[in-house]
């Protein structure tokens, strides 16, 4: 199908279905046949980006090569990661893909950077820091990256543990807390580095949209205009969200 669009996703799986839910909240579609055609993969036997990165785990990249090369076999003309920390691994999935893959790195610092602040601030897995993902970025740009304390760090990824083991109230309770830490240290905006944390932090991202760039939204509106491209339409991407 022309514009199909493939999610390797299942890390985690809350993440994918959020990124899912915002493909269809973010299209402006009036009927099902106008929405963005997704095949998605979830399965989650991928294994953890971060204890590979940091403790000389398992490398994930072999089953990601895997099941990308499945989605491009079902018709995926494009491939989006609902993952930050995959994308380590970006340039070698890239190498192996046989289609466009969008970087959610980049998309998402596209934003941040069309957003005029100059102080940002990082909410982000231990492995993403470790690997300045997101902080070249930021800098190579000549903004200021405010990331947390090595204590608040350690709560940033109690908080994304918890909500992979489904206790949503305990990751809302630790990621609060250091988000506003960030904004109390200067931070003008928050760059949500990981795709759990816009699930967790869903309430105050509503509330205070100009406060956070959601690198799971900056996908899906990346993806949206792919397809705009891909099919020849336009004015896909929805004005406001509610």
């Amino acid at each position: 199908m022309k514009g199909l669009i493939g999610v390797l996703g299942g890390m985690g799986p809350a993440a994918t279905v959020d990124l899912f839910n915002k493909f269809v909240t973010y299209t402006a579609a009036r009927h099902d046949q106008e929405h963005i055609p997704l095949i998605i993969s979830s399965i989650p036997d991928i294994p953890d980006r971060t204890d590979a990165l940091m403790n000389n785990g398992q490398s994930p990249l072999p089953i990601m090569q895997r099941y990308l090369h499945t989605l491009e076999e079902a018709g995926a003309e494009c491939i989006v990661i609902p993952c930050n920390t995959a994308h380590y691994w970006f340039r070698e999935l890239k190498d192996a893909c046989h289609v466009d893959i969008l970087s959610i790195v980049e998309t998402t610092m596209k934003e941040a950077e069309a957003s005029g602040k100059t102080n940002v601030g990082l909410l982000a897995t231990n492995a993403t820091l470790h690997m300045g993902l997101y902080q070249k970025s930021i800098e190579e740009r000549g903004l200021t990256c405010i990331k947390p304390d090595p204590q608040s760090q350690d709560n940033v990824m109690k908080s994304i543990y918890a909500l992979k083991a489904g206790n949503i109230t305990q990751a809302k309770t630790l990621i609060r807390a250091q988000a506003e830490a960030l904004f109390s240290r200067g931070a003008e905006i928050i760059v949500l580095g990981c795709t759990e944390v816009p699930v967790i932090l869903a309430d105050a991202v509503r509330e205070t949209p100009d406060k956070y760039i959601d690198s799971t939204g900056s996908l899906v509106r990346a993806g949206i205009r792919w397809y705009e491209q891909r099919v020849g339409k336009h004015h896909l991407l929805a004005q406001k969200i509610n």
